[in-house]
């Protein structure tokens, strides 16, 4: 637990400078404004971290249906597509490994937008093409795709098909 003189603030990707240890969370004790990730604690020097090809689990969300849906119903949609693909890819070496009791606390996912339903069937289509392993949420019984996951991949394997699109805000 951090000291008395240190403020837990809100889990995010921002610390300050000097913190303690702690993974994914704005930790206050000076002025100075840091960026972390959520799997990698902050480091007292100015240096890049080593470049990792780290695993990540991209999910794609349309945004025809976060504007027309309550938030949650959408959120809940991803946590499906997200899991389906784990599920579904259980015994998949790098899947054992992203879930592994040493990386559950250093998952990285990427949420990103597409507009509508034929944007996601056309990525749906290329991951296919790709043999890039993933869920095709559909939704039921509207049968409505609502959401695709990918299995986790390491980060230099996939990003390519997904640099296109924008992050979910």
């Amino acid at each position: 637990m951090a000291s008395p003189a240190v403020a837990l603030l809100s889990p995010c990707r921002f610390s300050f400078l000097p913190t303690p240890r702690r993974i994914g969370f704005a930790v206050a004790t000076g002025s100075r404004l840091r960026r972390c990730s959520m799997s990698q604690a902050p480091s007292d020097s100015a240096a890049p971290p080593a470049a990792e090809d780290v695993m990540v689990q991209y999910v794609v969300l349309r945004r025809d249906l976060i504007d027309a849906w309550p938030l949650g119903s959408v959120v809940t949609q991803g946590c499906h597509a997200s899991v389906a693909a784990i599920w579904s890819h259980r015994d998949d070496p790098i899947t054992l490994q992203y879930c592994s009791p040493d990386n559950l606390d250093s998952m990285h996912k990427v949420t990103l937008e597409v507009k509508g339903e034929p944007q996601i069937l056309n990525l749906a289509e290329k991951l296919k093409a790709g043999d890039i392993a993933h869920k095709l949420w559909i939704e039921q019984p509207e049968n409505i795709p609502t959401c695709l996951a990918t299995k986790p991949y390491p980060k230099s394997v996939i990003s390519s098909y997904f640099k296109k699109l924008k992050l979910c805000k």
